[in-house]
């Protein structure tokens, strides 16, 4: 009698621990995040998952390639994009929480060289029409806001005819900005905040391209209606709204709306 009550003992006990890990193992968290973010982010989820507890997965890439995956029901939580248009159209087609949509930052262009290549950006976007600089990375319209606002600000500044047979497309921000420290592109029209991170601030120069020249690159996230960590997500998306968030994303080029406290 005795062995059996301690063969069903242990047996209860098998089930409960790994039912007890599992209720203690801390929350996760997907983002399908806006390449431009990829020097700026890490800081603001280490912030968040030290305040909160959970972990926070991060896969980054074209605005544009993740409202296509969201579309065909890719399991992120929150959706860090770099307009506003691919949020409220995932909220209009229900895919999106619209209570949760908010502008997070607004970016901004620069032009970015190798220091090795020798190339000379002092004069920023004119820099480009020089015979020596050969090939000039965007990033593609298609996909990439930012690619749109480089496309603007070469027109705008009434040089996109003379740069046109320059131009190699990279398909995200920073397929982009690999085209160019690779060398396959003499110069870059990035994002600044991805010009301000450590490996490029050391690797390259930039010169910021005036924010007049292209219409503004506001930034927006939303918790998609798929999201199993629904709670959690709308936190983060407060999160991004904090003071020492908005400060932390200001060290990286980007304008912030007023923090909450």
């Amino acid at each position: 009698m005795i062995w059996r009550v301690l063969v069903t003992a242990a047996a209860i006990l098998a089930g409960a621990v790994p039912a007890l890990l599992k209720a203690q193992a801390p929350a996760r968290l997907t983002l399908a995040a806006a390449s431009d973010l990829q020097s700026a982010l890490p800081v603001v989820v280490a912030t968040f998952e030290r305040r909160t507890g959970a972990t926070v997965g991060v896969t980054y890439g074209a605005s544009g390639s993740f409202f296509a995956q969201i579309q065909n029901g890719a399991p992120f939580d929150v959706f860090l994009s770099a307009d506003v248009d691919y949020p409220k159209q995932l909220a209009s087609a229900g895919l999106g929480d619209q209570t949760t949509l908010t502008v997070y930052a607004s970016g901004h262009l620069a032009v970015w060289a190798r220091r090795e290549g020798g190339v000379d950006i002092s004069r920023g976007l004119a820099s480009l029409t020089d015979a020596r600089i050969r090939h000039v990375a965007i990033a593609n319209p298609k996909y990439a806001p930012y690619g749109r606002a480089a496309a603007a600000a070469l027109r705008n500044a009434g040089i996109y005819r003379a740069v046109e047979g320059k131009l190699v497309m990279g398909e995200s921000l920073a397929q982009t900005a690999q085209l160019v420290q690779s060398g396959n592109a003499d110069a870059g029209v990035l994002s600044l905040s991805l010009a301000l991170g450590a490996a490029m601030r050391v690797e390259g120069v930039h010169v910021a391209v005036p924010g007049t020249l292209h219409p503004p690159i506001d930034q927006a996230a939303i918790v998609l209606r798929a999201s199993k960590q629904a709670t959690l997500a709308r936190e983060f998306v407060a999160h991004l709204t904090r003071a020492d968030t908005g400060a932390q994303l200001a060290r990286f080029g980007f304008t912030v709306p007023r923090p909450r406290s």
